[in-house]
This record gives structure tokens, sequence and C-alpha cells, in this order.
């Protein structure tokens, strides 16, 4: 069986566990972020142009 102290050892070791998977996740969705707004300031003017709504046939 097992007693009060290993238990508190594998519960606070679950903590620490779910603690670094959090900071993980966060690091990820920040470095996702970084590289969504990396792609969009490096795209060419054509490719801005086809992302638009605007009808580029009026403007010429």
């Amino acid at each position: 069986m097992i007693n009060e102290d290993q238990l508190k050892k594998l519960s606070n070791m679950k903590k620490e566990l779910q603690i670094q998977e959090e900071e993980e996740k966060k690091k990820r969705r920040e470095l996702e972020r970084k590289q969504r707004e990396e792609r969009e300031k490096n795209k060419s003017f054509a490719e801005l142009l086809e992302e638009s709504k605007l009808d580029w046939t009026k403007f010429k």
C-alpha cells in the first residue's frame, strides 16, 4: 500500500508535469503566432492582392 509520503510525492510530480505541459503549450502557441506574423509580413504584393476581397480591375 502507498503511504502518505509517497502519495504526496506523486501528487507533486503530477502538478509539476501539468505546469510544464502548460508552459510548453504557451511556448508553442507563441511560436505559432510569431511564425504566422512572419509569413504575413513576408507575403508578396500578388499574394496580398489575391487574398483581398477588392475587385482590382476597378482600380486599373
